[in-house]
């Protein structure tokens, strides 16, 4: 969290955390009033029964204990009597704790798995700059800790509302009894508000900065488990292990921090209602022996003070609880809350089988550098099935058009029109329907491999096995322990990198889309293979309009047109033939793949 939103928690006030804390609570009220309600009504019954079984004991002490003691003997239907209202309190008061305790966490519980969902959704909703600009530990932490951070106080708030039944049975039942000792008793209750105003105030910041922190180091682990390759191939384990110990360290100050003041706090609770039992104990003993008051008022008076003064605590857990429901719902609402969105239209690509795709005068540049142009008036046509390679150096903007021509991103001006309709224009399903991309870094779930290739499309085995045919990977899934059904692991690590790419192109032609983008998605695969499935995409039936980002020369050769990308621009455009006569830039860069292979071969 940064440095200006701990000084809104803690610059703001205690009075201001406080109302935002019960916002934050009655969001949730709101969002689970049945359940909450039969929750409040057994923590209800728990109160009442709890000042019930003070009033038994005063009951017992006038009419049982005293009278047998002043007469040497037992009345035993007095005493049956008390036991029985022992009893049927007890029994009520269990009743209360459990429908408490279990009908608060399903409140708890309910709203954790509403928000994760709720949060999940908006970052698949969210466009992909949206999440370039935040680290995956960010979003874990968001959907995991700052969720259960934000609905923690539903755990205690049950209680707390019983004690709040309770206290108030408790003082009409004390003021009957001995209005003095109550008033005695009750200096106490300011104290411990005025103790959690202070605990407040110190806590609030710790709680921030730990719940920031612990972002960072969901963020560092992320980083280091995803990137474990890296990791291990580079021997990096130790430089990776103290950059974690470096992000756990300051989450454990902070977390000690946190613990600091809890140990001062919790103490000061607990002694409070203490020395008000002590008072009252004092003096009603005093007025005992004076004949104002009666043992068995004292003993209830006594009683009911150590009672609620144990339940009052709950008030403080609530309390204690509000920094972080504040700070974890700051977080998970900037997520859901996010505007951040991509607008689309309600348009369909009308007819059927590939069409035309024209780039038309795009220009681009990241968000965070807007003055410095990716892209400049790009433009080429595709003619419906035919094929198009983009050829280009590092960094002239191959991979950044794709995104473009997919809409992942859209153009800072121009235009994509696939068949004639601008892609902006099209309802988000038509625009997944008719653009296929395949892209350069291959991601495949856990799962077999037919929900890999398939994912959500209801396919019958048969068109599976085509599309792996067409992709030259049936050989190899036929081979898989289970085939089709085969547990790829996570990322799919079970196979290598041509297979995976092989997987993923699959994935794309299940959908038979009517435009197919390749971003050097072939890039894992020997020339030969690489080959066999460009050719069996260009003699298939109705093949896709194909726009491939290519270096290989073979590849190349297989496209209708070359569009030469330099600096952002297309340099010049034509058949391979064509460029290779007229663009020194073109050949030298074409050839380069080539010439580097037989320098090696002849060293």
């Amino acid at each position: 969290m940064s440095a200006p939103a701990l000084d809104t928690l803690s610059g703001g006030g205690t009075d201001r955390l406080t109302r935002r804390g019960f916002r934050v609570m009655g969001r949730g009220i709101a969002r689970q009033k049945v359940m909450f309600t039969w929750a409040a009504l057994a923590s209800l019954l728990f109160g009442v029964m709890t000042v019930a079984d003070a009033w038994v004991l005063g009951w017992a002490t006038d009419h049982v204990i005293t009278p047998s003691v002043e007469a040497g003997a037992i009345d035993w239907s007095t005493l049956w009597t008390g036991v029985g209202l022992f009893i049927l309190a007890a029994l009520l008061r269990t009743v209360g704790v459990v429908g408490r305790r279990l009908l608060g966490g399903v409140v708890f519980y309910r709203l954790v798995r509403d928000d994760r969902l709720r949060v999940t959704r908006r970052y698949l909703q969210l466009p992909l700059r949206w999440h370039h600009r935040h680290p995956a530990g960010q979003l874990l932490s968001n959907a995991n800790a700052d969720v259960e951070a934000t609905w923690s106080v539903f755990m205690p708030l049950p209680m707390a509302l019983g004690t709040i039944a309770m206290l108030v049975a408790a003082i009409v039942t004390m003021v009957l009894a001995d209005p003095v000792l109550t008033i005695v008793g009750l200096v106490v209750i300011p104290l411990l508000f005025a103790a959690n105003a202070v605990y407040q105030r110190w806590q609030g910041p710790r709680i921030a900065l730990a719940q920031s922190l612990r972002g960072d180091v969901s963020t560092v682990a992320h980083e280091s488990f995803d990137g474990a390759l890296v990791v291990k191939s580079l021997g990096r384990e130790a430089d990776e292990t103290a950059r974690f110990r470096a992000a756990s360290e300051r989450l454990r100050d902070a977390a000690i921090g946190i613990g600091r003041v809890r140990a001062i706090f919790d103490p000061v609770i607990e002694a409070l209602p203490n020395l008000a039992v002590l008072a009252v104990l004092a003096i009603g003993a005093w007025r005992v022996g004076s004949d104002a008051a009666d043992a068995g008022d004292v003993v209830q008076v006594a009683y009911l003070f150590t009672v609620i003064g144990m339940q009052i605590r709950s008030f403080g857990w609530v309390l204690g609880e509000l920094p972080r429901a504040v700070v974890g719902w700051d977080r998970v609402s900037r997520v859901i809350n996010e505007d951040d969105a991509m607008d689309y239209g309600t348009q369909d690509v009308p007819g059927a089988g590939p069409v035309d795709l024209t780039v038309d005068g795009l220009d681009y540049s990241h968000p965070d550098e807007p003055d410095t142009a990716v892209l400049r008036d790009i433009a080429f046509e595709v003619p419906a099935g035919k094929v198009t390679a983009v050829v280009g150096a590092t960094g002239s903007g191959k991979s950044t058009l794709t995104s473009l021509v997919t809409r992942l991103v859209d153009p800072d001006r121009g235009a994509v029109r696939v068949g004639g309709t601008d892609a902006r224009d099209l309802s988000q399903q038509a625009l997944t329907r008719a653009v296929a991309l395949v892209p350069q870094s291959t991601f495949l779930f856990d799962d077999t491999v037919r929900a890999n290739v398939a994912l959500d499309l209801d396919v019958p085995d048969e068109r599976v096995w085509e599309v792996l045919r067409i992709v030259q990977a049936d050989r190899f899934v036929s081979a898989l322990p289970d085939g089709l059904d085969t547990q790829l692991g996570e990322r799919g690590t079970s196979l290598s990198g041509g297979q995976r790419q092989r997987l993923a192109l699959a994935r794309a032609l299940v959908r038979d889309p009517r435009v197919l983008v390749m971003d050097d998605a072939t890039s894992a695969l020997d020339p030969e293979v690489e080959q066999r499935i460009l050719r069996a995409l260009a003699d298939r039936a109705g093949s896709p309009t194909t726009v491939v980002v290519a270096y290989r020369k073979a590849t190349i050769a297989l496209a209708d047109e070359v569009v030469f990308l330099a600096d952002g621009r297309v340099a010049d455009r034509g058949t391979d033939a064509e460029l290779r006569a007229r663009s020194a830039a073109y050949r030298n860069l074409v050839d380069a793949y080539d010439q580097a292979r037989e320098e090696v071969d002849h060293e």
